[in-house]
């Protein structure tokens, strides 16, 4: 299957020779490179969240595979999804899947499902590849969509990744792809996501998933984000890195419902 852009044209731009451009704006061209196990990117709309999303990626050294974790805005599908098999289409050039790897970690988890349709329609994944695609071509996906899930599920997703990584042929890096809080006040956004970033700052799966509950934190990547920590925690992970915080706010000036954005390197 080939699997159709869902938000070229609207989240960034749909031209190869636009979409080079706008992301050479959000990018740092001399910011040193990095070796890293995973990375917390955002994935609002370039104009909004690509200056975070441009600062993470220039900052790493790009492997063979990213293995990429988003929510399911869309409700489409399984609970937990994976594509084992086919191309993800871009205006820079179709993206393969590891099937090998995405096999693996299928084999792996008790509540991953091989299913397409949780893909079709969903953002979050897709606005992470041309930020790949402008520092090389030369790579391949396992893309995973999580709908709202306990911490057990996490847990198994985070554990099968971190399984089927150890085994890989080449490097992989993992991304938690998610927003942080949404459509609140600038004052009430940056002190609940401190919180959150706090959590993950400190390797903290468990304990972000709490404070995220706990204090009713929109942020839409809780799932992904906890199984991307586990993952990396399963890989050795031991420092941490926060990017870059910013919020829509700083875009369009309306600072009384914002949602914010932050960037982290796992190592």
């Amino acid at each position: 299957m080939i699997r159709k852009p869902a938000v070229a044209g609207r989240f960034y731009e749909d031209s190869p020779k636009g979409l080079k451009r706008e992301v050479s704006g959000l990018i740092d061209e001399g910011a040193d490179k990095e070796k890293v196990v995973g990375v917390m990117s955002p994935h609002a709309g370039f104009m909004y969240s690509g200056p975070v999303a441009g600062a993470v990626y220039s900052k790493i050294q790009m492997p063979g595979t990213f293995v990429i974790i988003g929510p399911n805005h869309t409700g489409y599908g399984e609970t937990a999804s994976i594509m084992t098999s086919g191309e993800w289409e871009m205006p820079n050039g179709n993206i393969a899947i590891n099937s090998e790897l995405a096999k693996d970690i299928l084999a792996r988890s008790k509540f991953i499902k091989d299913d397409e349709k949780a893909h079709l329609r969903e953002h979050s994944l897709e606005v992470q590849i041309p930020f790949i695609q402008y520092f090389t071509d030369d790579f391949d996906i396992v893309p995973i969509a999580l709908k709202s899930i306990d911490y057990k599920i996490c847990e198994d997703v985070g554990k099968a990744i971190s399984g089927a990584v150890q085994g890989a042929r080449e490097p992989v890096v993992i991304v938690a792809s998610t927003d942080m809080t949404h459509y609140e006040s600038q004052t009430s956004a940056e002190k609940k996501d401190k919180m959150a970033i706090e959590r993950v700052l400190e390797l903290d799966p468990k304990g972000l998933y709490n404070v995220v509950n706990n204090n009713r934190i929109t942020m839409c990547g809780v799932g992904p984000t906890t199984a991307m920590l586990i993952a990396c925690k399963g890989l050795g992970a031991k420092e941490t890195v926060l990017v870059k915080y910013t919020t829509s706010g700083d875009v369009s000036g309306d600072y009384d419902q914002v949602v914010g954005y932050a960037g982290v390197l796992i190592k």
